[in-house]
């Protein structure tokens, strides 16, 4: 929840026109550069878990996952509570690297903040929901795809 609005005001910010716009674009480059890097270290990370725990488990990607949910809480709690940089620095580090390094994280974190904020039955909805849902769309994502 707190990422939405963060970003929201930054996109928001009362200013002239002109500074609106720069501001939006300035948002768009830092969510692009810091996506690139959070991208690249997913990468790099996945392949080496992968090789250093050969097998079926996908060891790589629950890494990955697991340690986005970290930063995602570290990082959020830091630079929101604590450091309190620029919005739109935030912006660009917690949805650009981390959510290019893993959306999952950004999933655990909206459902912690749902659960925290006494929403416990949309907390669980948005975990089932998004299970069942996923690999729903995952399987008719391969149909279609096998069928064309």
């Amino acid at each position: 929840m707190e990422l939405a609005s963060n970003r929201a005001a930054v996109l928001m910010a009362p200013t002239g026109h002109g500074r609106k716009v720069r501001r939006v674009r300035f948002v768009w480059v830092g969510v692009g550069a810091a996506g690139f890097f959070g991208a690249i270290s997913r990468y790099w990370l996945d392949g080496l878990v992968s090789r250093l725990a050969p097998g079926a488990f996908p060891w790589g990607t629950f890494v990955v996952n697991i340690s986005g949910c970290f930063v995602i809480g570290l990082l959020s709690t830091l630079l929101v509570g604590k450091v309190l940089p620029h919005p739109a620095m935030r912006t660009a580090i917690l949805v650009g690297f981390v959510g290019a390094y893993t959306t999952f994280s950004t999933f655990a974190y909206e459902t912690l903040q749902l659960a925290k904020g006494g929403a416990l039955a949309l907390a669980l909805a948005n975990v089932a929901a998004s299970l069942v849902a996923g690999l729903l769309a995952v399987w008719l994502g391969t149909a279609v795809g096998g069928a064309l």
